[in-house]
């Protein structure tokens, strides 16, 4: 545990930064695994709803700094291509 007050206060605002983090990846997660039900049972609507909300996700966590722009782009990219390539 710190002494200096300063960096006391530092570990409190890094722990809630570090949970609120967590949170928004958990989401960002239930996001893409969204897409992939959505194309694994066959429902293009649903996917193409799906993908929308989980690209305005990703987009959101590279803004904040949570994501680099490779996971973003490699996400994006591999959503869109598993929504492309469904028959309807």
């Amino acid at each position: 545990m710190a002494n200096i007050k300063q960096q006391i206060k530092r570990n409190k605002t890094n722990e809630k930064r570090r949970l609120h983090n967590a949170s928004f990846k958990s989401s960002v997660k239930t996001a893409i695994k969204a897409v992939e039900t959505a194309v694994a049972a066959n429902e293009k609507e649903k996917a193409i709803e799906s993908l929308s909300f989980a690209h305005k996700k990703l987009d959101k966590g590279l803004a904040k700094g949570i994501f680099h722009k490779n996971f973003v782009a490699r996400h994006k990219s591999s959503l869109a291509l598993m929504v492309n390539n469904l028959e309807n």
